[in-house]
């Protein structure tokens, strides 16, 4: 399976402003892809079609085989919950949960808090927290609160990772840790990566790199 685009455009506003324009795309299973442009080139935009996060104005998008327009809103929480995690710029996690709260979140959707949280406790010790699991997220330094939100987007074991900007808050350090985590990801587990990046170097890190210019893949 994989995640095809077909002619896919995207319009917002009125009168109307046109992102994307006639995209076509195959993400095979298992790959680690970065979406490189200038800001306003359309790339966040991309990820949120295929995310399912946003719907296109003009052709589709297809997942495992499945057309996103076609979904009950149901299925696609569902499919969303159990095969996707999001990690965004910003971690959102809930100020009033505890890291292992925060990781379990998806969990608890799903009824599943008690069964995951031996692998919550595993991701927080290889993502270098350990003892920090009853801190909140003031508690946290913004590398680690991160760490904590790329956890909860692991903790389903999701076949799709989805990553706007993961870095972009983060000092070098930090933004390096955060990489090498989602390379381990992909290489250990055949997770597949989709990042948007404006950072040459760690764009250069994923297999294969798509360019957008003005809405179009170049």
């Amino acid at each position: 399976m994989a995640i095809n685009l077909v002619n896919v455009g995207k319009v917002i506003g009125n009168p109307q402003t046109r992102i994307l324009n006639n995209i076509n795309l195959t993400i095979a299973d298992g790959e680690f892809v970065s979406f490189v442009g200038r800001s306003g080139s359309g790339k966040s935009t991309l990820l949120y079609l295929l995310s399912s996060l946003d719907i296109a104005s003009e052709g589709f998008v297809e997942i495992d085989g499945m057309k996103v327009s076609d979904l009950k809103p149901d299925d696609l929480y569902q499919f969303r919950n159990l095969k996707m995690g999001f990690i965004f710029q910003f971690h959102y996690l809930l100020a009033e949960l505890t890291a292992l709260e925060n990781i379990l979140m998806p969990a608890r959707k799903t009824n599943q808090m008690k069964q995951k949280e031996g692998y919550a406790l595993d991701l927080l010790n290889q993502f270098g927290l350990k003892g920090k699991e009853k801190r909140l997220p003031r508690q946290l330094s913004g590398g680690e609160q991160q760490r904590v939100a790329i956890a909860r987007a692991l903790i389903m074991k999701p076949k799709y990772i989805f990553a706007d900007e993961p870095t972009g808050a983060l000092d070098s350090v930090n933004a390096k840790i955060v990489i090498d985590i989602m390379t381990r990801v992909n290489q250990e587990q055949g997770t597949t990566v989709i990042m948007v990046t404006h950072d040459a170097g760690f764009a250069q890190l994923a297999r294969k790199q798509i360019h957008l210019v003005d809405g179009k893949i170049v």
